[in-house]
């Protein structure tokens, strides 16, 4: 299971031309399911998201989480994160778990999140989307529940 996340000031999402979520300050995070990933994963990269401290203290350093400053988190499930694109020219999409299996795993994912006390939007699963996106930093991270230690 993978997670990027991006710390912003502001994102909102839409499909049909109707804003479905909408958050300020904090995280948008895009989660990928892969074949194989179970609810430890989900879990593992909820728990891994609201506590890595990518938000910046009095001094400006990296020292305080989603958590530290109660931000708020746009999470968007999104396939193409599990891409190989080792040939060729179009990706490969066979990495990626099927949809119903990926749908429970996203929403597991986000309940954990939800469970924190934290505000949490969602997009709508395998539909198309357009995310708006204020990027603070910015500060892009990707997460992998397989390369956990």
């Amino acid at each position: 299971m993978k997670a990027l996340l991006q710390r912003v000031t502001g994102a909102s999402v839409s499909t049909g031309g109707e804003v479905v979520g909408k958050i300020g300050q904090g995280l948008v995070v895009f989660v990928g399911v892969a074949n194989g990933d179970t609810e430890k994963d989900a879990q593992y990269l909820a728990q891994k998201t609201v506590s890595l401290r990518i938000f910046s203290d009095e001094e400006g350093k990296l020292n305080l989480s989603a958590l530290d400053i109660k931000g708020e988190l746009l999470v968007v499930s999104q396939f193409t994160l599990l891409a190989d694109t080792r040939k060729g020219r179009r990706p490969s999409f066979i990495e990626a778990a099927p949809p119903a299996q990926a749908e429970e795993l996203f929403e597991q994912f986000v309940e954990q999140v939800r469970s924190t006390g934290l505000k949490v939007e969602t997009g709508c699963f395998q539909q198309y989307m357009q995310v708006e996106i204020h990027n603070d930093g910015p500060v892009t991270i990707l997460l992998d529940s397989q390369e956990k230690v």
